[in-house]
């Protein structure tokens, strides 16, 4: 009997096993450098990609700070979860890649880099992160509440601190935000006719949770032109300082996410690959 004269219920039973996702398989948590997770389960990263911290310039400050609480985080001593915020394109969620890499140089199982959204399952994930011998800096990038969003900023606050389910020991958050804050904040705050400290304590009560709070802002022109000079060299790309301050006027902005993209343009029209 030929497949397509077989039972109905059959081949209605093949066609959904072919069609049906295969189950994912649990995460190899010490086998990759970085993962992503999705709310319930994890994608493995092979290769984590990140700038050199050398050629990180403009943010010698921020760079120190962060590169040595990752380094305690990796041996197992106490760190601090971390709040980078301030200007688009200076290197936020650059530097918490590259001071992973930098760590795991030295000792590539001793941490790895978990994106996550706050949204996305993050009990489950402690959950299954404290059974693991590794530590892990949970990131979560560009994060920002709206001002009706309170509960999910509640939720991010117990977790960091003061919860039942706050985060394992093996375990911090990186958070970048291009709000000090985190959690939007209006004049009308200012407004209360009760307690008007009341409603700007609640907003500032989640940035206040993280141990280190490092500012980024927008480079000067000088700093704008030292990272362009630090690629350029790194790259042996021949550049113009005037064509890279017009480059900068067009754009709208001086930022490391600015000089990088130069510094693309450069190397395509030198036929280079970066």
């Amino acid at each position: 009997m030929s497949r397509d004269q077989r039972d109905p219920l059959a081949r209605i039973a093949d066609a959904l096993e072919r069609i049906a996702p295969r189950p994912s398989l649990p995460a190899d948590w010490l086998g990759q450098p970085a993962y992503v997770w999705d709310g319930s389960a994890a994608r493995g990263i092979a290769v984590l990609e990140a700038p050199d911290l050398a050629l990180m310039r403009g943010i010698d400050a921020q760079k120190a700070a962060v590169t040595t609480n990752v380094r305690r985080l990796a041996s197992g001593a106490a760190a601090h979860d971390m709040l980078l915020w301030g200007a688009r394109g200076m290197g936020k969620s650059a530097l918490l890649r590259a001071a992973v890499r930098g760590a795991q140089a030295e000792d590539e199982r001793s941490i790895a880099l978990v994106q996550a959204a706050p949204d996305a399952g993050l009990a489950r994930l402690f959950e299954v992160l404290r059974g693991v011998d590794r530590r892990f800096l949970v990131f979560l990038d560009d994060l920002g509440f709206d001002a009706g969003d309170a509960q999910a900023a509640r939720h991010l606050r117990s977790w960091l601190e003061g919860g039942v389910e706050a985060r394992p020991r093996n375990v911090r958050l990186a958070v970048t935000s291009n709000r000090r804050a985190i959690v939007e904040r209006v004049h009308a705050e200012q407004d209360d006719p009760i307690n008007p400290r009341d409603a700007v304590d609640d907003r500032l009560a989640l940035a206040d949770r993280f141990g280190l709070s490092l500012g980024f802002h927008n480079c000067s022109q000088d700093d704008y032109l030292a990272i362009i000079a630090g690629y350029a060299a790194h790259y042996a790309l021949a550049w113009d300082e005037a064509d890279a301050l017009e480059w900068s006027k067009r754009r709208g902005a001086r930022s490391g996410r600015v000089a990088w993209q130069y510094v693309g343009e450069l190397a395509g029209r030198a036929g280079k690959a970066l």
